[in-house]
């Protein structure tokens, strides 16, 4: 007996020490090489790649396509599973290696048509912006061919395929991901407003969903009217308007949820060094490994720093030699929702102005891993893909479509085939003064955006560059909700001329901001959007900008840092005469009304907040929306409504009397005192601390998520990433919470990078990342930066390649294969 124990002592012994040889031999093969020389087919001269201590590649090439070429390749290098999911998502093609249970995903991309869009745009392109987007395909085919050993662990642990060659469609695809999320709001808010319709008049969603404030001359019809005209609201059509808002793709900055962006630049006058400063944080989705790839290009025509996106070529947030840029997402209305009228005896026709026409169709089939291929059955209207009623069967679409008389089309600009935003991209990289670069946007098209520029000339300014929409002065539905897709009026009749869109160059006052709010004056004349975002964060920034005579990099790092809320004061000077009855209410209530609004991570007066505000948003909406509230009161993007109902100025319905309680009448601040009290009483039985001893940074923590693995309880902890902080929607440092989610403190959705860069020289600036360079999850930099990220830490700007190899520093040298006396890499 004693032998057999000490033979299976033994022999786990060995399992574990031959696992653990594995596991090291595995961690080390399967990194990429950042050293050595690498000959190449497909590379015209030679490229010096050198690495500094944070592995950011400083690219010195010869050529501008050679550092296309290069960029590809360390892009492949590092990022190889985020590039090849990422592609799957824009192909539609998740399935086939993560199974059924992302068809609906495929589905509503293939629906969409992102691939075919892609290589519509493709087809368009200029012969020279092509060329270069083939350089950089090549560069990365060209490690997918002379790459060693075995391939990151994702692909081990989905079984999913060695990466088929990259295409210049693929690059576009992405970009194409990344637009919807940018602009897929204006979707979701039409399609809030249908559903809405089914049970609530349009003077209560007007309510529950108000347009901006700061836009008072629009007005749109009684859409709920109309739609009960036309006898919409079927229970065939309403199961197909719950399927589809809960259609979510797994895009690159989260689900759809692109909120919002810090950017701001001072001029000359209001700077230290009198050279323009310019600072951005867009905030997006968080991921592990970062959505952003920070880089250096160098080649002749070509110097510039910044922040890259694998699987698209060139620098799409930072500077070059004499011009500095940002971009926050402007949120103007590039879609339009469609009702598509039947025909009442053909399913395979929807009327149009001019009578009857065939719908365009085509079927795809989807691979799924571990079951059968399916298929889908697409169809287009005149207006763009028809995105109601679709399964991944044909003859449930067939059934869908006959039990409605109508389905919903959607027009998109980023579907047009002649968009031109990587030609953008190239002159913005090259731009050699603030003119230059002006010009250089007249080719951005792919989504709307606010883009802020410096330049080392002294000049600044704002520019929105994107395809708007030119709507007729007789839409009066003006894209805010889903329109009759066969009356004329409300087909778009061109785009706002690059003139038109919002602009502003070298204001008097020094300083420009934009964060997502509304950034036309009241005399202009166009139509962008009614649904800005709420201007807290602008008006902090502006705040700050006034308070210092000269700014800094210095004053613009205390900026980012910023957690004062705007918002708490006006929710707290509404429900300051709130009576809670219990006395961990009372002393709840008296901490908050002495606040300063600070989203401190060490104190407890934001969680109290937030967590009071949650219980009482659910207690004012839960039951009026009934089966609706799930989704529509799912984050605090009720804020706007939650302040008109506190404030008393929503008349069409009483929001805060219950309707479940037929017997009793409850006004807002019973509600409020009520909720403050659970409130109280729940932390103090979860945490087990009074209202003293409670903690924001306790309850919440920065997610980066990993895909897929976040979604898989039992690898998310060896692949996501957390760490506590503060802030929250409202403050500069952003963090926006998820109120139904299991963790609704927790934010999934905050600055992506953080940049400021001072244009008296390219030397002086500084920049962080959420993660770290490498998406290798085994690798030492998957999350190099999240502690500097997390405290606010920055890195200078290397504008220069070190003059020698020093601590962390790499030199990977690649030479074309057709010079004398090189080997390729084996």
């Amino acid at each position: 007996m004693i032998r057999i124990l000490r033979w299976s002592v033994t022999a786990l012994a060995l399992i574990a020490v031959t696992l653990l040889v594995l596991f090291f031999w595995y961690r080390q093969a399967s990194q990429p090489e950042h050293e050595g020389t690498i000959a190449l087919a497909g590379l015209q001269h030679e490229v010096r790649v050198q690495r500094d201590e944070n592995a950011v590649p400083i690219i010195s090439a010869a050529s501008e396509a050679d550092a296309l070429f290069a960029l590809g390749y360390v892009h492949a290098q590092d990022r190889l599973w985020q590039m090849d999911f990422n592609r799957r998502i824009a192909r539609g093609q998740l399935a086939e290696i993560l199974g059924a249970s992302a068809l609906d995903t495929d589905r509503f991309i293939r629906t969409l048509g992102i691939a075919r869009a892609a290589e519509a745009i493709v087809a368009h392109m200029d012969p020279i912006t092509r060329e270069l987007l083939d350089a950089y395909a090549t560069g990365v085919n060209a490690y997918l061919a002379t790459r060693r050993g075995p391939l990151p662990p994702e692909f081990l642990l989905t079984r999913a395929p060695s990466p088929s060659p990259w295409t210049a469609a693929d690059s576009i695809g992405w970009a194409l991901m990344m637009s919807w999320d940018m602009a897929s709001a204006a979707y979701r808010s039409e399609l809030a407003r249908l559903r809405l319709s089914a049970r609530f008049s349009k003077r209560e969603i007007d309510e529950f969903q108000p347009l901006s404030a700061d836009e008072p001359s629009v007005t749109i019809a009684d859409y709920v009217e109309q739609y009960r005209a036309l006898g919409l609201h079927t229970q065939a059509f309403d199961d197909q308007l719950t399927q589809l808002a809960r259609a979510h793709p797994i895009a690159g900055f989260g689900t759809g949820e692109a909120i919002g962006s810090n950017s701001w630049v001072v001029g000359p006058q209001r700077s230290a060094r009198g050279k323009p400063l310019l600072a951005n944080d867009p905030h997006l989705g968080l991921t592990a490994p970062s959505v952003w790839y920070v880089a250096r290009l160098r080649a002749p025509g070509l110097e510039v720093f910044g922040f890259t996106i694998p699987g698209v070529p060139y620098v799409i947030l930072g500077r070059n030699a004499h011009v500095a840029w940002g971009l926050t997402n402007t949120g103007g209305d590039a879609q339009d929702v469609y009702l598509e009228r039947v025909h009442p005896t053909d399913p395979d026709q929807y009327q149009t102005p001019d009578g009857f026409a065939r719908f365009d169709e085509h079927v795809e089939t989807i691979r799924v891993r571990g079951g059968d291929d399916v298929t889908v059955k697409i169809r287009r209207t005149r207006h763009g893909p028809v995105i109601s009623g679709v399964s991944t069967n044909i003859d449930r679409n067939l059934s869908a479509t006959a039990r409605s008389r109508y389905v919903l089309a959607l027009r998109w600009t980023a579907l047009e085939p002649d968009d031109q935003t990587i030609r953008a991209l190239r002159s913005m990289n090259r731009a050699a003064d603030t003119k230059q670069f002006e010009r250089a946007l007249i080719d951005w098209q792919l989504v709307q955006q606010t883009i802020l520029f410096a330049g080392d000339d002294g000049h600044f300014g704002m520019i929105a560059p994107g395809r708007i929409p030119v709507r007729r002065a007789d839409n009066d539905f003006r894209g805010l909700a889903p329109a009759p897709g066969w009356d004329a009026r409300y087909d778009w009749v061109g785009w706002l001329s690059f003139e038109e869109l919002p602009r502003e160059i070298d204001p008097s006052r020094g300083f420009l901001v934009s964060a997502n709010h509304r950034i036309t004056g009241q005399a202009y004349p166009h139509f962008i959007t009614a649904e800005w975002y709420l201007p807290y964060r602008a008006r902090r920034i502006e705040e700050l900008l006034q308070a210092e005579s000269k700014h800094s990099l210095a004053s613009f790092k205390r900026m980012q840092a910023d957690i004062v809320s705007l918002a708490a004061p006006d929710f707290l000077a509404v429900l300051r005469n709130a009576a809670p009855s219990t006395p961990g209410g009372r002393l709840a209530l008296e901490r908050l009304l002495a606040w300063n609004g600070a989203m401190s991570a060490d104190a407890p007066e934001p969680l109290l907040l937030h967590a009071w505000l949650r219980k009482l948003r659910s207690r004012i909406f839960d039951d009026d929306l009934g089966e609706l509230a799930d989704d529509m009161v799912s984050t605090d993007e009720l804020t706007r409504a939650t302040l008109k109902v506190l404030r008393g100025e929503s008349r069409a319905r009483d929001w805060c009397d219950d309707i479940s309680t037929p017997t009793r009448h409850e006004s807002c601040l019973e509600l409020a005192a009520e909720t403050l009290d659970q409130t109280v009483a729940e932390l103090a039985s979860s945490t087990g601390r009074d209202v003293a001893g409670l903690r924001w940074g306790d309850a919440r923590r920065a997610v980066f998520e990993h895909r897929p693995f976040s979604n898989a309880a039992f690898l998310r902890d060896w692949f996501e990433l957390r760490t506590p902080v503060g802030g929250d929607s409202y403050t500069i440092n952003v963090g926006r919470l998820s109120l139904r989610a299991a963790a609704p403190f927790n934010t999934r959705h905050a600055a992506s990078m953080r940049a400021i860069y001072d244009l008296a020289d390219p030397r002086a600036g500084a920049w962080m990342l959420g993660t770290g360079q490498s998406g290798h999850p085994l690798s030492d930099q998957y999350s190099a930066m999240l502690d500097d990220w997390r405290r606010i830490s920055y890195v200078p700007i290397r504008w220069d390649a070190p003059a020698s190899a020093g601590p962390g520093t790499k030199m990977l040298v690649l030479r074309p294969l057709t010079q004398t006396g090189l080997r390729p890499a084996q």
